[in-house]
């Protein structure tokens, strides 16, 4: 596994903070510009590591261990602000792993997203994953999701279509001490091989940026998780199983998600669960052009497989 100078520092900073027992749990966007606003003071002089790489927020130049600031240098990844410096990149915690993603906000195009989507989406994988010979996260984004699974498959694939994400993906691969095949990928197009177990955490957001981490198409961020379905569904062998985290949105007290999955996954044969895990994600996206006939986005699971010739659908809301 091949990585840069840039990366090799940010894997020395990620190892600095695993040796200080750094936790940080991630919070929605508009969470953390309610504490961005309320830190921002506190932390003109003196910083803990949370507020430097978890909140994000500001530091003097002297408020940061040398050590670390000359890492976060090396990596590219140390910014002025006027006489304050600021990290761009960030570190979660999750299930007693330390993840690197972008800093906050996540404006780039390439932006690689850590948040509570990335916390549902792990603890729905605990839940439903089965062993695996070969497990491929598509759309690995920070490379959490295969990695919390990584114990339960004999060979791990990440996969993304953004190098940026790739990047994160490798280091946090080495954070975790865990191996895996990295693949860009436009979902499952350059993953080769059998593959018997995908998993995906897709961005399912209309972005009128079309940011790759926050935009899925379609008319309201629908399309790409159902190209996933539909790639998995050609691509997954008699005892292969999908699980796909996203987001659905609701038109008329309709999920317009499962409409359009739900016969694909008739026609394929295939044992289903379906179940609404979070009646009420991105309110605030609401209030977009794109979503002016949408009542609510919901976070839903979809877990797909072919262990039996019979059909069931399981749906909570």
């Amino acid at each position: 596994m091949q990585v840069t100078d840039s990366s090799l520092a940010l894997l020395e900073l990620g190892k600095a903070l695993q040796r200080a027992c750094y936790e940080f749990v991630t919070v929605t966007p508009a969470t953390h510009h309610r504490i961005a606003r309320r830190g921002e003071q506190r932390v003109a002089n003196a910083a803990s590591l949370r507020d430097v790489f978890g909140w994000n927020h500001p530091f003097a130049p002297g408020a940061l261990d040398p050590g670390l600031r000359r890492l976060l240098a090396a990596a590219g990844a140390l910014e002025s602000q006027g006489e304050r410096l600021r990290s761009r990149v960030r570190f979660s915690t999750l299930g007693g792993r330390l993840f690197a993603h972008s800093g906050f906000p996540t404006e780039g195009a390439d932006a690689v997203f850590f948040g509570p989507d990335t916390y549902r989406f792990c603890a729905l994988l605990q839940r439903w994953a089965p062993t695996a010979k070969r497990l491929v996260d598509v759309g690995c984004g920070s490379g959490a999701g295969g990695i919390c699974l990584a114990g339960r498959a004999e060979s791990l694939v990440l996969s993304d279509i953004g190098p940026r994400a790739l990047e994160f993906a490798r280091i946090n691969l080495m954070l975790n001490g865990c191996a895996a095949e990295v693949v860009q990928s436009d979902v499952l197009a350059a993953v080769s091989g059998d593959v018997d177990l995908v998993i995906s955490n897709p961005p399912y957001l209309r972005d009128p940026a079309g940011r790759l981490y926050r935009d899925g198409g379609g008319d309201h961020g629908e399309a790409l998780a159902i190209r996933i379905v539909d790639e998995a569904l050609r691509r997954l062998g008699s005892d292969g199983t999908l699980i796909l985290y996203t987001g659905a949105p609701v038109v008329d007290g309709i999920d317009r998600f499962f409409r359009a999955v739900e016969p694909r996954l008739v026609e394929a044969g295939a044992t289903y669960v379906y179940e609404e895990l979070d009646p009420d994600v991105f309110g605030e996206e609401l209030d977009q052009p794109a979503y002016a006939s949408v009542e609510r986005i919901a976070a839903v699971g979809l877990r797909a497989w072919w262990a039996s010739p019979h059909r069931c659908h399981a749906r909570h809301d």
